[in-house]
């Protein structure tokens, strides 16, 4: 039986799952943001910052951030196995890149419901 390490548990299948559903989440939230954008032609300051002061919105944008963040990991982190084979540099970069997505979340979250 061959034992991967670096997958923290997960199996193939959850993964397929995840990246199937962040990119449901993705195409959704760009659909909509497209169309907001078309349906408000003279789009202002006062418009967008009523849109993203509804809580509804906050939500969204956080549950694409999220969704956005999975589907990365998931799929940079196949490529890297895929590509990178020796494990002392194979780890440091996953490391660089969760520290990288990490960083993405909090700033995103902050933008979203800091002051």
């Amino acid at each position: 039986m061959v034992t991967n390490i670096t997958n923290f548990g997960r199996s193939g299948l959850s993964d397929w799952l995840v990246q199937r559903v962040s990119a449901v989440v993705l195409a959704l939230y760009a659909l909509f943001m497209v169309g907001y954008l078309l349906l408000h032609p003279g789009l202002d300051y006062a418009t967008w910052n009523g849109l993203f002061a509804q809580t509804w919105m906050r939500i969204f944008s956080l549950l694409a951030f999220v969704s956005l963040a999975a589907h990365a990991w998931i799929g940079l982190w196949i490529v890297i196995t895929d590509y990178i084979k020796p494990t002392g540099i194979r780890f440091v970069v996953q490391i660089a890149i969760i520290l990288a997505i990490f960083i993405f979340l909090v700033w995103g979250v902050q933008v979203l419901w800091g002051a």
